[in-house]
């Protein structure tokens, strides 16, 4: 694509750039308790000078999507992510790229972004070591003081330096200023802090004195401009990430050359209150989109516009001619339109002529039509006219970009829902036929008879096949539309060995059958809105607790009923608190940590007077050191969180323990015994003394409460198996991980196993969504990790805090493995419903994908159904993890001993 040059001259010959990271909008614009700013210049440039309004970000709220957006115009896709924000995925566009030369200070997670991604040699960068991005620094506003004084040694450099000073007084120029210093404090102490709010000053006063610096340099030419904004905003609880206003609202202030002055005005009308909160309704405000940034800055200097930008210039900014904001309106709308073209090409090249739609709104005809329009006014001097139809194709093309983006749509959805139904139907398949007793054995002549759907399938792959190849159709497409071929042929292969299962339900009482899918198909709706409203979960935990009640259990086991019944009601309650991360409390992970270790204290003490001797002396010193991990976690978190309040940082020893805890947590677990309480107790303490080390508030008692649970859950079972006659000799206390089950002892799945796969899948899901939400998981808050590190680092903090994540999940799925075991079924068995269900729940989730609404709403869409198509390959992987830690065992003393079963 040709960039799109503005042919008249620009207001300004150059532009600063100042980007307050983490900044929100009302903290920035808002009245102190006193009734002062904390922001005094900008106030000022506010109210005589300049123009201001709110810029609206888009999720995720992370720094480089942010900056993208800001300096390129386009919100980059979230595939970024993958190398930490920092690395381009693909190269692109950006208004430093167009300018002369760009001069920029600040992170070097930010900076090399965007001069990686220049032609040639002319963006530099001046970056401070990234040691310096330390979260229990005493003072992170130093991050934004050497920027300002770098800032100001580079303009006195330039003073005696002739060279130097030649290439800054060209037109075309650009300084950049990134300010972390706002963002590090957030994180550290959040938003509503002393430091936080003195930061909003100290940022304030350098700005001043940069600008007086810039106008005495370049004498008051009246030829800079600048424009001061915010990447993303901040959470109450110092996290970003998600679509709250508080991270979506940022500050955007301009002024200098080029840039209308403050209009008084009587009124204003917006959606919000904030004018009156700010003390800011008799000054006009103009909020614009992130990307309409970028716009207004190329056409400030007369750069063109990024080739990617889809950001709409807003006029309002602007104080120059009307003949001017004509001319920049209409390289505005031939530039995006120039993608729409890009676009429309790209499908029309991967789609038979006879098949191809095109967007009739836009047309080549019409997009001449509105080009010549636009034109002629201009040529007529009917400004507003040729703004006008301007606005209008831009509108047009940014609605046609979308169209095209999502042409295939209904294509590819119902290949997706084709695979989807076969898989699953494939799944039922394998599980009556190698799982049940419902299948009838292959008869020799259904073994010698010819298959009769083979030529079938075989000849619509090879007509899908020439359908794609003649439509230069992406590689993708091949496996979107080639995978339901043969999982469907394998579906009707298996279908004439399944039709015991037919006759089976037709001999069920009608009502009872539609009973049994009407309670199937309500508790998977119940795990579906789960995701929306955690609370939801809450209500299905309360009817767990109810479960024995309509069963023999009650009479059974009355102390495990009881058990049972608390837990689940304890566990209900977790839903119902806030997210985690929003308010910290220290003291409840202290008292989750000494809980812990009175339950350890206690267990340990019943195995060594238990009457069976089992278990080996030797490894209740493995036992003991887990319990002193937990003790030593305790005071570790509360060592460090109080070393950070007194900003004396993180001291070495407690980081050098909480590494130590974290590595022996995945092998002290193998030194125990394999025999089933045993082996449990071993990971339950090892996963809790690292769940403790990363805990900031209630959410340390949530794996407590839910270990108690599953221990309870296995006792349970066991007694329901028995109340069924399927119960085993063997007692509990004998079972053995490492000990292969006899094939000859393996029996069939029953209709009581679906709901066992239900409640493990309804708690993988409580595991998830307990302590937190999609947005809670999205929004990154470091505070988790402060006895690990420090430093900012994203591929280590996103790593810990995953682990975090992951710890409810891997005692779910060790009790799952132990349920398994001692229901004397195939570890096959139950997992194959375990995918039936997480199948369902996909193509649930598929139907609920948007691609219109709020940028919150669209990205929740996305996430739930990435999250469930994940779950399958997530749940095999976590299966293997947790095969290996509760069957292996490493032997550093004497010879094993062997228990027989």
């Amino acid at each position: 694509m040709a960039s799109q040059h503005i042919s008249l001259p620009p207001p300004a010959k150059r532009l600063v750039l100042f980007v307050a990271d983490g900044l929100r909008a009302d903290t920035f614009f808002e009245l102190d308790e006193n009734g002062t700013t904390r922001a005094p210049f900008l106030r000022d440039i506010i109210q005589t000078k300049g123009s201001w309004g709110v810029s609206h970000t888009r999720v995720p709220t992370e720094s480089r999507p942010g900056h993208v957006a800001l300096i390129a115009g386009f919100y980059e896709d979230v595939s970024a992510v993958a190398r930490g924000w920092k690395e381009n995925p693909v190269q692109f566009d950006s208004v430093f790229n167009e300018s002369r030369y760009t001069w920029s200070w600040g992170s070097p997670d930010i900076l090399p972004m965007f001069a990686k991604g220049a032609t040639g040699d002319h963006v530099y960068t001046y970056c401070y070591p990234a040691e310096t991005e330390d979260f229990a620094a005493k003072d992170a506003s130093k991050l934004d003081t050497w920027v300002f004084d770098k800032v100001k040694e580079f303009f006195l450099t330039a003073k005696n330096n002739a060279t130097l000073l030649s290439k800054i007084k060209q037109d075309r120029v650009v300084f950049f200023l990134h300010l972390l210093g706002l963002d590090t404090n957030g994180h550290a102490h959040r938003p509503m802090s002393r430091e936080y709010k003195e930061n909003v000053h100290i940022v304030d006063t350098g700005v001043k004195e940069i600008v007086s610096i810039i106008n005495d340099l370049f004498e008051h030419d009246d030829r800079t401009a600048f424009v001061f904004t915010s990447d993303h905003g901040m959470t109450n609880w110092g996290s970003h990430g998600a679509g709250h206003p508080s991270e979506t609202l940022t500050p955007l202030v301009a002024w200098g050359a080029g840039v209308s002055t403050a209009q008084y005005v009587h009124s204003q009308v917006f959606p919000d209150i904030f004018l009156t909160e700010w003390k800011l309704e008799n000054w006009k405000r103009t909020d614009v989109n992130q990307a309409d940034v970028a716009a207004l800055m190329a056409s400030l200097i007369g750069v063109p516009f990024p080739m990617n930008s889809v950001g709409i210039l807003p006029l309002e900014y602007l104080n120059n001619t009307d003949h001017f904001k004509a001319e920049c309106m209409l390289a505005n709308a031939i530039e995006i339109l120039e993608q729409y073209k890009v676009k429309m090409a790209q499908k029309k090249a991967t789609t038979l002529n006879i098949l191809f739609t095109p967007f009739k709104p836009l047309t080549n005809s019409r997009q001449l039509d509105f080009l010549r329009s636009a034109r002629l006014y201009i040529k007529q001097q009917k400004y507003d006219e040729a703004i006008t139809v301007c606005r209008t194709l831009i509108d047009l093309a940014l609605e046609g970009l979308s169209y095209y983006h999502t042409y295939d749509r209904f294509f590819l959805g119902v290949s997706v829902v084709l695979g989807f139904v076969g898989w699953t139907s494939y799944i039922i398949v394998m599980i009556i036929k190698n799982h049940t007793s419902f299948c009838k054995p292959a008869s020799q002549i259904d073994k010698l008879s010819k298959d009769p759907f083979r030529g079938t399938f075989i000849v619509a792959g090879v007509l899908i096949t020439c359908f794609l190849l003649i439509q230069a159709s992406p590689w993708t497409y091949y496996i979107y539309c080639l995978l339901p071929v043969p999982v469907w042929y394998a579906v009707m292969r298996e279908c004439r060995r399944t039709q015991g299962i037919v006759s089976l339900v037709t001999a069920n009482p009608f009502c009872q059958s539609f009973g049994l899918l009407l309670l199937f198909a309500l508790g998977i709706e119940i795990m579906v809105l789960s995701f929306f409203y955690r609370s939801v979960l809450t209500l299905g935990l309360i009817a767990f607790a109810g479960w024995p009640l309509f069963t023999k259990l009650w009479t059974q086991t009355r102390v495990m009923t009881v058990c049972w019944i608390v837990l689940c009601l304890l566990l209900a309650v977790f839903p119902l608190m806030p997210v985690v991360g929003r308010k910290q409390n220290i003291s409840l992970v202290l008292s989750s940590g000494l809980v812990t270790f009175l339950i350890a204290s206690l267990c340990l003490r019943l195995l060594s007077k238990s009457k069976d001797k089992s278990t080996d002396k030797k490894y209740f010193v493995a036992f003991t050191y887990q319990m002193l991990c937990v003790a030593l976690s305790t005071y570790i978190l509360n060592s460090t969180h109080s070393s950070l309040e007194l900003k004396q940082g993180l001291p070495l020893a407690n980081q050098l323990i909480s590494w130590g805890i974290l590595a022996s947590s995945f092998v002290v677990p193998l030194l125990s015994e394999t025999l089933l309480f045993q082996r449990l107790l071993s990971i339950f303490l090892s996963l809790m003394s690292t769940y403790l080390l990363v805990s900031t508030g209630y959410e340390a008692f949530f794996p407590l409460v839910l270990s108690c649970l599953m221990f309870v859950w296995i006792v349970v079972e066991q007694e329901t198996l028995s109340h069924h006659g399927s119960s085993p000799v063997q007692k509990l206390v004998t079972f053995d991980f490492s000990c292969a089950l006899d094939i000859t002892q393996l029996r069939h799945l029953q209709l009581d196993d679906i709901r066992r796969s239900f409640f493990f899948i309804f708690f993988i899901v409580t595991a998830f969504f307990g302590t937190g939400n999609i947005a809670s998981i999205n929004s990154f808050d470091p505070a988790s990790v402060y006895c690990f590190l420090t430093v900012f680092n994203p591929f280590v903090m996103g790593a810990l805090m995953m682990w975090k994540i992951l710890i409810p999940f891997v005692l779910v799925s060790c009790a799952f493995e132990a349920i398994q075991l001692s229901s004397l079924l195939s570890s096959k068995s139950l997992f194959l419903i375990v995918l039936v269900i997480s199948d369902i729940m996909a193509l649930h989730f598929f139907f609920l994908v948007k691609d219109y609404g709020s940028w919150l709403d669209i990205g929740t869409s996305i996430s739930h159904y990435v999250i469930v198509m994940s779950m399958t390959i997530f749940l095999m992987l976590l299966s293997v993890f947790v095969q290996v830690l509760t069957t292996k065992r490493v032997h550093l003393w004497g010879k094993p001993k062997h228990h027989w079963l």
